[in-house]
């Protein structure tokens, strides 16, 4: 459960990382723009790190990065990292970038078939245990930073509202999760106080002091990425240097040599917040801080129009996930999308995704609804179970009883195609009364019934006379393992 966790969170930070890029970019060219853009641009990072599956679209900026696996069910995930890797065979990923994907898949261990746990298996589990240690350390050294905090101010004197003035910070914050109180430095001026406390009134009413807490939780969970901590670092930034110019908007440009002359007292000597707490007054950037506002102008209304329009569309093109490729339709040969089968082969029946696929390119007997698979991937022999609802029997059975021959054709293509795979299960359900006549059945708690067909793979090599996976390397051998199948059947009417 943990590993799956590990994989998913996998998951979520590297399609966030590529939407994080993407946000860098757009930075460069909105460096002109009010901050605010930019600030509400960290939103689409957030959503990626906290939601798993996304609708789908046509205009995706991930449809550059879309793992090529990606297609059909799960659409709206975005699984770089299959959730079954430890269980494959030959473990592969898919990053979204060819290169990558290439250098990561040459270093990850096949399984080894002998072995009760694959190597993969155990390096998931400890990279799942260093994750859950860094995220432990990470989120009790953000707890003891807060009660230091609290404890540091505890001793202040309140001004006025909820505003507390304390000997014991050289910076101005907001604290508190409920009913956020602001906090300033003892000894500041009566001329620098209105511009600090409109500073953090828009932190207040803007609902900073619980947004970049919640960027710091989600920071927490996806440490092991960089590109989290350039993001939360950069988010920071842009949040401070929005509330600077909500400040010079509202007090006017007369404001700014004393304004930026404020910070720079605050920033310089002095102890302030404990470092690396999200609650901090931004003492950090000064530089940049101040030339923002010494080079602010207010946009006219129809700019900042026209930007809040390219915002809206850069946040939908990086929340939604690109729609399924559609293959064109390719012409089967009497029932077996034999491309399909051959681009999912697999040597590992746990290589779900893959398996899948080749039962989407077999033939459905007639009568039949597909219902489902299982795999039997945890010690050999390893099996795969298919499930169908039966609609009408016609088709699946033969001289009074459930047989065999409409599903043979399909487990000799599953032989070929999946290398491990010693048995193969076929379970009807007649939920219908489909069957109207006695045949060997299982009768269930809620009155259907239940029918079996299992085949093994070396009944079937006996019968092929040969290793039948030589058929399963191009289209031609596939179309003569059909036909031979065919004419075996024949054989037998």
């Amino acid at each position: 459960m943990i590993t799956e966790w590990f994989i998913s969170v996998l998951n979520m930070s590297i399609t966030a990382g590529y939407v994080a890029a993407a946000v860098l970019l757009v930075r460069v060219f909105l460096r002109r723009a009010p901050k605010i853009f930019s600030y509400l641009l960290w939103s689409a990072v957030a959503i990626r790190l906290v939601l798993p599956v996304s609708f789908t679209s046509d205009f995706s900026l991930l449809r550059l990065f879309q793992p090529h696996s990606q297609t059909g069910a799960g659409a709206g995930l975005m699984n770089f990292v299959p959730p079954g890797i430890g269980l494959q065979l030959q473990p592969a990923v898919d990053a979204g970038i060819n290169g990558v994907s290439r250098l990561i898949n040459s270093s990850l261990p096949g399984a080894v078939q002998t072995a009760s746990v694959n190597p993969l298996q155990l390096i998931l589990w400890t990279g799942s245990m260093i994750w859950l240690t860094g995220v432990a350390a990470l989120l009790l050294y953000s707890i003891v930073s807060y009660v230091r905090i609290t404890a540091r101010v505890r001793t202040a004197t309140r001004v006025k509202e909820n505003i507390y003035e304390s000997d014991q910070i050289a910076a101005p914050f907001v604290c508190g999760f409920i009913k956020p109180k602001i906090y300033v430095p003892t000894g500041m001026s009566s001329q620098e106080l209105p511009y600090i406390i409109l500073h953090e009134q828009t932190h207040i009413r803007r609902r900073d002091y619980l947004i970049k807490p919640f960027a710091f939780l989600l920071l927490i969970l996806h440490w092991f990425n960089p590109f989290m901590w350039l993001a939360y670092a950069l988010m920071g930034k842009d949040m401070e240097m929005s509330c600077d110019e909500t400040v010079v908007r509202k007090l006017g440009s007369g404001i700014k040599g004393s304004y930026s002359t404020s910070l720079l007292t605050l920033a310089t000597g002095k102890r302030g917040v404990p470092a690396g707490s999200p609650l901090a007054f931004g003492e950090g950037n000064v530089k940049s801080r101040i030339k923002n506002i010494l080079t602010y102008r207010q946009p006219s209304p129809w700019i900042t129009a026209c930007t809040f329009v390219l915002i809206t569309v850069i946040l939908a093109v990086c929340i939604v996930n690109p729609k399924p490729e559609v293959s064109p339709v390719q012409q089967s040969y009497k029932g077996y999308n034999v491309e399909q089968l051959l681009k999912n082969r697999t040597p590992y029946v746990g290589a779900a995704s893959k398996v899948g696929g080749i039962i989407g390119g077999l033939p459905v007997p007639e009568g039949l609804e597909a219902a489902g698979m299982e795999l039997q991937t945890v010690a050999p022999p390893y099996g795969l179970t298919i499930k169908y609802d039966m609609q009408d029997s016609a088709g699946v059975t033969k001289n009074g009883a459930i047989s065999g021959d409409a599903f043979y054709r399909n487990s000799i293509l599953l032989f070929s195609l999946i290398d491990n795979v010693d048995s193969i299960t076929y379970i009807l359900t007649d939920r219908m009364g489909a069957v109207t006549y006695p045949l060997t059945d299982d009768t269930n708690q809620n009155g259907s019934v239940t029918y079996s067909v299992t085949f093994e793979r070396e009944q079937v090599g006996k019968q092929l006379e040969g290793d039948i996976s030589q058929y399963a390397t191009d289209e031609a051998g596939l179309h003569q393992l059909i036909d031979r199948v065919e004419e075996m059947l024949s054989a037998d009417y």
